[in-house]
């Protein structure tokens, strides 16, 4: 089933020049950029993508990280999307992140672990909606769709 999801390239990554790695692993699995921008995220957007830790001890911390540097925003698309991106970029934990995923290449700590995304169809529509309106995220053919389908 082709999903959409929301993907962000957290501000450690574009600090260590790493945006162009991430966003090509991403393509060259075969998943589909179908909105993208570089931003420097606000306070409403920050405490509604991460609504769901407000009250843990970790939250002004996190809020504060994920504001220090620009991130890039991202709706991919493909096959299985969520559950591809989510094997793809690895465990959270960096420790526990096997080297060949985004987090187990790069990351250097639980908090700057490179890469958000969404864990759950509803999650990924929901932070979506967070950075992006539907006008802003394109539809389009990948010159290898019409080969797989």
């Amino acid at each position: 089933m082709i999903e959409r999801t929301f993907v962000m390239i957290k501000p450690d990554a574009v600090l260590r020049g790493l945006v162009g790695e991430v966003i090509s692993r991403l393509e060259r699995k075969g998943l589909k950029i179908v909105g993208m921008r570089m931003i420097k995220m606000s306070e409403e957007e920050a405490s509604s993508l991460y609504s769901v830790h407000k009250g843990k001890p970790f939250y002004d911390e996190l809020i504060r990280f994920i504001r220090s540097a620009p991130v890039v925003v991202m709706a991919i698309e493909g096959e299985s999307a969520i559950s591809v991106v989510r094997r793809l970029i690895g465990p959270t934990d960096s420790k526990e992140a096997p080297p060949g995923t985004v987090r187990g290449d790069f990351s250097c700590s639980k908090s700057m672990n490179i890469i958000h995304a969404s864990d759950s169809l509803d999650n990924a529509q929901r932070e979506l909606s967070i950075f992006f309106k539907d006008s802003e995220v394109l539809s389009y053919s990948r010159l290898d769709e019409s080969l797989v389908r």
